[in-house]
Formats: structure tokens, C-alpha cells, sequence
């Protein structure tokens, strides 16, 4: 039986109420164009901010997913 191999990308979401809004919005998206996730994880936090007020908040994901070589 062969083993697996996960390719690992970085992806960032961003969300005008959190971190984790964020980092979930980051995640979906990713899902609606890559097969078979199966970790993400949180590697970066940051906030936009504009005249002195944060108007949003980005979360840096590393995700993996399953690696389908072409036939």
C-alpha cells in the first residue's frame, strides 16, 4: 500500500468582524476550489486599518490537501 502526499499552500481571508470569520471565510473558499482538505492552520493575524480604526481583520492559513497526480 503507497502512502499519501499533501500539498500545503497559504491562503489569507479577511472579514470586517474577526479573526475567525477570517480564517473561516479562508477555508470555505479554498474548499469550493480544492479536493479533499484536510488541515489548516492558523499562522498569521493581522488587522487593516484605516484613520486610526481597524476596518478589517486577515487571518494567513496554511491549508493541505490531498495531492492527485495527473494520469
Amino acid at each position: 500500500m503507497a502512502g499519501s502526499v499533501y500539498k500545503v499552500i497559504d491562503i489569507i481571508g479577511t472579514s470586517e468582524k474577526s479573526w475567525e470569520d477570517a480564517a473561516k471565510t479562508a477555508v470555505e473558499e479554498a474548499a469550493g476550489h480544492l479536493e479533499d482538505l484536510r488541515v489548516a492552520e492558523v499562522v498569521q493575524l493581522d488587522m487593516h486599518i484605516v484613520e486610526n480604526k481597524v476596518v478589517a481583520y486577515r487571518a494567513k492559513v496554511s491549508v493541505s490537501f490531498k495531492y492527485h497526480k495527473d494520469a
